[in-house]
């Protein structure tokens, strides 16, 4: 069978087979139980449930909460929120359905043993902004990785799930997926009546900013692959917002995040000249999109467009004034712990510089893009919505599945529903664990049947890389310059650099054009040529090779919907030179895409957004 191959093929039957152990798959598998007593549930994580996802590292605050117990906040005031931060395209119910659930979810982690801080004179949860409460998260992981494992029959560590399966008679419903062992080379086959996605959005789809001894840094978790949209493109599925990429203002060379800095500890951004900026670019936003600049508070694409533009103007650096609000030992260990809690790195970059926070400003800077559908943007797939508040072009069967029968998805997956982070993300997946479990039980005992061609393709292409890289390993030229295979670090850097240029990366100050676009479509048509021919000296590589897969299609689809969508909805995302103002007459719309796998074709269309909450 070649050098690396599995000695044998393990099948694996699972009712629900949920794919990733984040925080999406884990509120899935903990659902799912619960309303599935007599049901077999199996997860599959990339690496280990423990310690794996976007929350691995920990967090400083719970994002989405709010607070409906002691009156601080309604759903509804989080739909007008999450819909003015995104220039008004948002799923409405789906981000209302998660809005009012997610209270539960966050006592819940209480209860699991999280510390949630509490003010001390109100007894409530301690705040950090309107949406956040603080906690201390270090462990944040395991306290929710330990729920879910106790929930499933079974937790499959260490495999790389790579494709979806769909049933043999009927290709848009799901029969299970496949996938290998980053241990002992095993292929996996999974077979199951429904499978819930919760796996990671995309980092490393264009280039970071940290390069040389920084290399790999990124905000988003750099293990975070794109398989949520590489997973489910293929199978037919319908993607929507993909052009809906963030960027971060960060803590500059660290990613250290900036929200406890702004909003509990008051904190001041200026540029080198010490003037407050955003307000100076007010007149040209409103220019550019319209009613939406006057949202309060600012949408975060906007702040960031200000930020570009002070940088561009050559009025940059742009500071942090740290030293101005850390006057107490509270607000100094509050400072740092937001870094000891998730971004370490930060602080190792502070030093490394000589800066003290209390004595001296830090530098912001913007990111490079990510796509994800659990933080402050909508990329994702198309899911079906509420029964009880869902508009009836947005449902069409169980919550949170997509437009592949049993195929349902969590977190980064999902599209249209905005600003859910950790606490929506497990709440999201609770909602599909449990639409899951109906909708096994309303086949009534049918299971989808495999297609055992379809699974003999997908070993031989699964393992491909190795057997291209035994085959050629010995006509090297110099180092890894090889005439017969691309490693995966190649074509990773491939990617970046002509999503940097093409597609508005960070060097080109996230701008892009019709010519731009068509030209990257050109070079990612190249290296998907080219992927065909990715060497992998060994199951570590082997895994890098599909994350590379699963990030040059997602990649591809940006690219397209950032092509059909002729506008500028975001400033500060990126830009159409070309369309440089939003037009909400023609396109206050969600994009849609739809790939064919057996032709390499896309179709993209429009679909209406319905606003549900005045």
């Amino acid at each position: 069978m070649g050098l690396f191959r599995p000695g044998k093929t393990r099948y694996v039957d699972a009712d629900i087979l949920v794919v990733g152990g984040g925080f999406g798959g884990c509120g899935a598998a903990y659902e799912a139980r619960y309303w599935g007593r007599d049901l077999r549930i199996v997860l599959a994580e990339k690496a280990n449930i423990e310690r794996s996802g976007a929350v691995a590292q920990g967090l400083s605050a719970i994002n989405c909460y709010m607070g409906m117990h002691w009156g601080e906040n309604r759903p509804e005031d989080f739909v007008r929120y999450a819909r003015g931060d995104l220039l008004g395209l948002v799923r409405e119910d789906l981000v209302y359905d998660i809005a009012r659930h997610v209270d539960a979810t966050v006592h819940k982690f209480e209860e699991w043993g999280l510390p949630i801080i509490q003010d001390p004179k109100t007894g409530r949860y301690q705040r950090e902004g309107r949406w956040q409460v603080l906690i201390h998260g270090e462990s944040y992981k395991p306290i929710i990785a330990e729920a879910a494992r106790k929930s499933v029959d079974a937790v499959h560590n260490r495999i790389m799930v790579t494709h979806l399966l769909t049933d043999r008679a009927r290709p848009d419903r799901i029969a299970g997926a496949v996938g290998f062992s980053v241990r002992d080379g095993s292929f996996y086959v999974f077979r199951a009546k429904a499978v819930i996605v919760g796996a990671g959005g995309a980092s490393h789809i264009y280039r970071p900013r940290a390069i040389g001894e920084g290399t790999g840094r990124t905000w988003y978790a750099p293990w975070s692959s794109a398989s949520a949209y590489g997973l489910l493109i293929p199978t037919g599925a319908k993607m929507i917002q993909m052009e809906n990429r963030i960027v971060l203002a960060r803590f500059k060379d660290g990613y250290g995040p900036v929200g406890a800095w702004f909003l509990l500890l008051k904190s001041q951004a200026t540029n080198a000249y010490g003037e407050n900026y955003e307000a100076a670019w007010l007149d040209e936003l409103r220019a550019r999109v319209g009613k939406y600049a006057d949202a309060q508070p600012m949408p975060t694409c906007l702040r960031n467009h200000a930020m570009l533009e002070e940088m561009k103007a050559g009025r940059g650096p742009i500071y942090m004034h740290t030293q101005e609000v850390l006057d107490s030992k509270e607000k100094e260990e509050i400072g740092w712990e937001d870094f000891l809690d998730m971004t370490v790195g930060q602080a190792v970059v502070w030093a490394s510089q000589n800066i003290d926070p209390k004595e001296t400003p830090s530098e912001l800077i913007t990111s490079e893009p990510y796509v994800m559908g659990s933080h402050a943007t909508c990329s994702g797939a198309w899911a079906s919505g509420p029964e009880d508040c869902a508009p009836a072009d947005y449902q069409w069967g169980y919550n949170r599945m997509t437009t592949v029968a049993g195929l349902f998805g969590a977190g980064d997956t999902i599209g249209g529903s905005a600003h859910k982070f950790s606490s929506g993300s497990f709440t999201e997946g609770r909602i599909a664990g449990k639409a899951a479990v109906k909708y096994v039980k309303d086949l009534k005992g049918e299971a989808p049947q495999l297609d055992e061609a379809q699974v003999k393709r997908l070993e031989a292409a699964v393992f491909r890389p190795l057997e291209t890289y035994r085959l050629g390993r010995n006509a090297i030229v110099a180092g890894t310059v090889a005439p017969d295979y691309l490693t995966p670090l190649q074509g990773l850097q491939r990617l970046e650099k002509l999503m940097d240029e093409y597609v508005g990366g960070y060097s080109v100050f996230y701008v892009t054009s019709e010519p731009l676009l068509k030209r990257g479509l050109e070079l990612i048509g190249m290296l998907k040529e080219d992927m065909e021919r990715v060497g992998a000296e060994d199951l570590h590589q082997l895994q890098r090779a599909w994350e590379l897969q699963h990030r040059v299609l997602t990649a591809e689809a940006v690219a397209r919907h950032t092509l059909y969508r002729q506008e500028t909805r975001w400033p500060g995302y990126y830009y159409r030179a070309d369309h440089p103002r939003l037009d909400d007459a023609a396109w206050h719309v969600f994009t849609v895409s739809e790939y064919d796998a057996r032709t390499g074709d896309w179709r993209m269309g429009k679909l209406p957004v319905h606003h549900i909450v005045e």
